[in-house]
């Protein structure tokens, strides 16, 4: 253990735990003690005083006791005669800054000061928005802040199932400009979200790239949280909330918190730039969690001796690393922070002239840099995959039917269908439709690419950056046959991309991919439980939340949305020992509950003999654990004898006095919990759909988002309850957000569930 370490991590602590304290007082002879204390769009209050203390902060008075025990925990710096202080007093200093830090950041958040004003700072998926001058609301001009809750859910699945393998949190400011782009798309090739905060001297790698036009937010995965260093604790806070949401666990429980994040996020801090005494508190801080510290800066190492079991602080100065330009430094700097922590990276080498990864899929491309696109409101676009003999598809021929865009003015608009021929001895019928929706995500991991749609919806955008760096039609082509062979090995043997912008065969192949999109609908809508031999598990999410177990059954998919059955059957042949194993069924011991025996001894196994009953078709008598994942949350609302289904992407006020966010702390975990239940948003339409609680006639409230974002589906479910203007008597967010506004609108609109049988 470094001594030299030690003092600056000691002496840090006690400078911020003083500085806090001071603005805590300073805020409350201000504002008062009951002031509120909230950070936006968490149900968390400040995740890390939680996980550390158990206490839930509300108000200014409360980060009083939040002091009181960071106090506790300080120690003063050592002598210069002792040379080998305690690792402990220089964690419990790191503990002690954390508490600190986001004291102040609570303070900021009661003063309006939080999130950060950034000039000219504009961020993609972010949902902050700040008053403006004349009493609306301002876009943009402001740093992240703390994650919201529904985008921790929504970063989940990737987080489970390796596509995001961990995360990163940066420091300060880069040697270059150069070198802060080469170290964060290094980073987004790798598929690691990224988190930005910090300076040098009052300039930040937030500065750097947004003087390189690099996209900052959620779309991204680069987050910029602020300017300072104490912003840096949003990071550490995202650590937090995703052991209480995933993990199952409470606040106070801060070992098992600790410990879940030493084993399950993958996740380093890189100091960029001069380290100063407050960078080595908060560094010990993030020690704590198990999460190692790489400098690009000469600094003492903290290395395996006895006193750590790996590395845990590491120097690698700059101008020492191997590299004739500072974006090769970067690239093997980014490459040593993934071998310290163990990140494990799955990267498939795409042959296209433009950066590609998993982190570019949420980018989005404006009309003002946009190229060219594809369908949309101008044009048409489809893309079909379907199978054939073996003998009959040339394995990587790849070819464009018509001509390019070179004729299309800038901004311009033509038709493209995309032809996917695909064959192997282990391919089925029904694996078409779930390769075919992988195009998706394989194209949108281009840089400068935007893909929205599937089917004969689809819309695609080439933006002129990636135009000018020499991105054409058929790279299309090389990027689904790269990931098709990459990702479905094992049941793909050869791979045909044609792509059509002749106008005649557009048309032909346009017609002939309507009718198979028909036909998957008509097998698909056909396929009912009690006709398959066998429903699968997912287990994906058990990395996070160790006891949860998804069964997905036909009239089932996964709760997160992303799984459904043949899903899982594709998954299982693809890796039969993954997380996607097949169910038997056994016996039926309620067809009304949707009950099995076969299934209850499988959840019973796989969760750690903690779940032992399980019902497919009720969220009031055994319902399925949820983990974190899940779209939506459905809710018992015993006063008007039915229940709520509230989507992640609402932030509203619901009739059960709780936002989406309080209500998934409640229902995630891979707790099984009576009247409160995650589910996936295409459940809805299934005939299953709660059928042992009474369908979808019991839904009295709904988010608005589903309602509009699945209107023709969910009419068509109205239609076949027998009430076809059912959606139009279920309340929302924008009719009612109480349970006494809700009972009126009920009553007025003689919503079926009133004169239901009981619901308990």
């Amino acid at each position: 253990m470094s001594r030299y370490i030690a003092q600056a991590a000691l002496r840090g602590a006690n400078l911020i735990v003083r500085e806090a304290e001071e603005m805590v007082e300073a805020a409350i002879a201000e504002l008062g003690p009951d002031h509120p204390v909230a950070f936006i769009n968490t149900a968390y209050y400040l995740p890390v005083i939680l996980g550390f203390t158990g206490l839930e902060v509300t108000n200014l008075g409360d980060l009083r006791k939040a002091m009181a025990h960071a106090k506790r925990l300080l120690n003063s710096p050592p002598s210069q005669q002792l040379w080998l202080p305690y690792l402990g007093e220089t964690l419990d200093a790191g503990a002690a800054t954390l508490l600190a830090t986001e004291t102040i950041e609570g303070v900021r958040f009661a003063r309006g000061e939080q999130p950060e004003p950034i000039p000219g700072l504009k961020l993609t998926g972010t949902s902050f928005t700040s008053p403006d001058s004349n009493g609306g609301q301002a876009e943009g001009g402001f740093a992240n802040g703390p994650i919201d809750d529904i985008q921790l859910r929504a970063w989940g699945i990737q987080l489970v199932d390796g596509r995001m393998p961990g995360f990163a949190a940066i420091v300060g400011a880069a040697r270059s400009n150069e070198a802060a782009v080469a170290i964060v798309r290094e980073l987004q090739k790798r598929n690691i979200l990224v988190f930005l905060s910090g300076n040098v001297n009052g300039r930040s790698i937030i500065h750097q790239l947004q003087e390189e036009g690099v996209e900052m937010g959620y779309d991204t995965y680069i987050v910029p949280f602020g300017t300072d260093t104490i912003s840096a604790i949003y990071a550490l806070g995202f650590a937090t909330r995703s052991a209480l949401t995933f993990g199952g666990m409470s606040g106070g429980q801060i070992r098992e918190i600790l410990l879940y994040n030493k084993y399950r996020v993958f996740a380093f801090v890189l100091a960029l730039g001069e380290v100063d005494d407050l960078k080595y508190a908060m560094a010990a801080g993030a020690i704590n969690y198990g999460f190692p510290v790489i400098a690009d800066t000469v600094i003492p190492q903290i290395l395996p001796t006895g006193v750590t079991s790996y590395e845990h602080v590491i120097s690698m100065p700059f101008d020492d690393i191997p590299g004739e330009t500072d974006a090769e430094k970067a690239r093997r700097l980014v490459q040593r922070c993934t071998e310290v922590r163990g990140v494990k990276i799955k990267i498939t080498e795409v042959p296209i002239p433009v950066p590609y990864g998993s982190a570019f899929e949420g980018e989005r491309v404006r009309k003002a840099d946009m190229r060219v696109e594809f369908g949309g409101s101008k044009a048409h676009a489809f893309e079909y995959l379907f199978m054939a003999p073996l003998d009959e598809v040339e394995d990587g021929k790849i070819e464009l039917i018509g001509p390019d865009f070179s004729e299309v003015p800038e901004g311009g608009a033509m038709n493209l269908g995309i032809l996917i021929k695909v064959a192997g001895r282990k391919m089925q019928e029904d694996f078409e439709p779930v390769l075919e929706r992988q195009t998706h995500y394989f194209v949108n991991g281009a840089s400068g690419i935007q893909h929205v749609g599937q089917r004969d919806i689809t819309w695609i955008r080439f933006s002129k950056a990636a135009v000018d760096k020499g991105f054409r039609i058929n790279h299309i082509g090389d990027i689904l046959y790269a990931r098709l062979h990459a990702d479905f090995g094992a049941i793909v043997d050869k791979v045909q991309v044609t792509l059509i912008t002749d106008q005649q065969l557009f048309e032909e192949w346009l017609t002939k991919a309507r009718q198979a999109y028909q036909a998957r609908n008509v097998r698909l809508a056909d396929m009912v439980d009690e006709a398959a031999e066998e429903f699968y598990s997912c287990t994906l999410c058990q990395s996070f939340a160790p006891n949860h177990v998804c069964a997905i059954s036909p009239e089932r998919l996964g709760l997160c949305g992303a799984y459904n059955w043949l899903d899982c059957k594709a998954s299982y042949q693809i890796n039969p020992t993954g997380p996607n194993q097949p169910i038997p069924k056994g016996i039926c011991l309620d067809p009304v509950l949707g009950v099995w025996q076969g299934v209850n001894e499988f959840v019973y196994q796989n969760s750690h003999q903690v779940v032992e009953r399980v019902s497919l078709y009720s969220m009031m008598q055994d319902p399925m654990t949820s983990c974190g994942c899940f779209e939506c949350i459905a809710v018992v609302i015993p006063e008007a004898n039915g229940i709520m289904v509230v989507s992640r992407e609402d932030p509203s006020m619901t009739p059960a006095g709780m936002t989406f966010s309080t209500l998934a702390g409640v229902a995630g975990g891979g707790q099984q919990t009576p009247g409160m239940m995650g589910i996936g948003k295409y459940y809805l339409l299934s005939k299953k759909f709660l059928y042992a609680d009474g369908g979808f006639k019991r839904i009295v409230w709904m988010s608005s988002f589903l309602k509009e974002s699945m209107a023709e589906e969910l009419k068509a479910v109205c239609e076949r309850e027998g009430i076809p203007d059912l959606l139009d008597r279920i309340a929302d967010e924008r009719t009612a957000t109480t349970v006494e506004e809700l009972l009126p609108f009920l009553e007025e609109h003689e919503h079926p569930a009133l004169t239901m049988d009981p619901i308990f």
